[in-house]
């Protein structure tokens, strides 16, 4: 296997264990925040503590990464896991609530540092393989929307002591696994150009339209889907579905997210950034219309699903045109504060969603969603426009090929 492909398929296994940690989270953070503190209404703290650490390290670990590389980087955010999830283990067996909390916040830290999985597969391989390269690892998250839960459900009472002290004790384990993958991995060291300061200001990178257009991209890819997923169950228990039904259509609604990652990259090649983002927002649109239309299982399954596929073709596009916006020298920081804003609206949305359904409702939720959906729509069709009309001479830009037909 040659060294760019043996790559791919390593951080696609890196992926698939940070989703697979991530999903274990999910599962059973509340539940053993809820059981440790003081004030029920703090349950899910740790969780939220895990999302604001996130945000704040994506933009500090892309930079990191620009000075010691991103193997070196990907490795410090694993370790911080591992520590984040023994500290973690010793507090519910210990009964800590606030250890907890700092064990969650170490786990943000590698969430942090693991959003740059895509973009170090995209850098491993030539242009014309990076939307394929950036797919596929996302793919690795197939398999995790089974493994995470059920190994949080393993884990609950594998170990003598309290409920899911054996859960914290995989989810270390895997960030064990983790490591010995990175420690083979053979990522091309950062370019003389990639590591020299200087490059134009943020400011203007940020401002330059295909920039903005992918950026937009991601932020509503994320800010939709994870508002309209962690709505979801609430409004099926508010219908009264067993939890049973619920834990299907999220499973199904992760795998969703990550198998078409298998040949969404193909498409993005074939077709082009914009028309593919076009083809995830429709996706996203049907879903939030599958929500309005009723409320039965098939319904929600149905809208979870297509909100799933919408994401990932949307976030695909999206990270592959953001890799054509900007010089070398200016990477870290591009990519750096591209994820700092995702993860910002990721924060935002599930802290929010509870309380938004509460007040607005389910149906107002879904309504809701069409501004931004409408907004990146006319975004694109803007840019579209534009790549084709005719233009002055101007200074030169990163190379800009948004594939055939964009």
């Amino acid at each position: 296997m040659s060294t760019p492909r043996r790559n791919v398929v390593f951080l696609a296994a890196c992926q698939g264990i940070f989703v697979t940690g991530s999903s274990l989270v999910v599962a059973v953070s509340a539940l053993v925040g809820r059981s440790l503190a003081p004030d029920a209404r703090l349950a899910t703290l740790p969780a939220g503590l895990l999302f604001l650490a996130a945000m704040v390290t994506t933009l500090p670990a892309s930079l990191l990464m620009k000075r010691i590389g991103r193997r070196r980087g990907f490795i410090a955010g694993v370790l911080a896991g591992g520590l984040g999830a023994g500290l973690c283990g010793i507090a519910i067996a210990g009964g800590s609530f606030y250890l907890f909390c700092l064990g969650s916040a170490l786990l943000g830290v590698l969430a942090g540092a693991a959003q740059y999985y895509r973009f170090a597969a995209a850098d491993a391989v030539s242009e014309d393989q990076r939307s394929r390269a950036i797919s596929l690892v996302l793919a690795g998250g197939v398999v995790a929307a089974f493994a995470g839960p059920n190994l949080a459900r393993w884990g609950r009472t594998a170990l003598a002591g309290p409920e899911f002290l054996g859960s914290y004790a995989a989810l270390a384990a895997l960030q064990v696994a983790a490591l010995l993958l990175l420690l083979r991995v053979d990522l091309p060291p950062a370019s003389a150009e990639e590591r020299a300061p200087g490059g134009r200001p943020l400011a203007r990178v940020v401002l330059r339209p295909r920039y903005a257009v992918a950026l937009a991209g991601a932020v509503v890819s994320y800010g939709v889907m994870n508002l309209l997923m962690t709505a979801t169950p609430l409004s099926m228990s508010a219908h009264a579905f067993a939890f049973g039904h619920t834990a299907t259509v999220i499973q199904w609604h992760a795998v969703g997210m990550f198998a078409p990652s298998f040949f969404s990259g193909s498409l993005v090649a074939r077709y082009g950034s914009l028309r593919m983002m076009t083809c995830g927002l429709f996706l996203l649109a049907a879903s939030a219309a599958t929500n309005l239309a009723g409320t039965s299982i098939w319904h929600y399954a149905l809208a979870l699903a297509a909100l799933g596929v919408g994401w990932n073709f949307l976030f695909v596009a999206s990270s592959v045109l953001l890799t054509r916006t900007y010089f070398p020298a200016e990477k870290a920081k591009a990519q750096g504060f591209n994820d700092l804003l995702v993860f910002a609206t990721v924060t935002l949305t599930a802290t929010s969603a509870g309380a938004l359904h509460e007040v607005a409702g389910w149906r107002a939720m879904n309504l809701a969603v069409l501004a931004p959906i409408a907004a990146l729509a006319a975004m694109i069709a803007w840019i579209g426009r534009r790549r084709h009309a005719p233009r002055p001479a101007r200074t030169a830009e990163p190379a800009a090929s948004l594939g055939p037909g964009s």
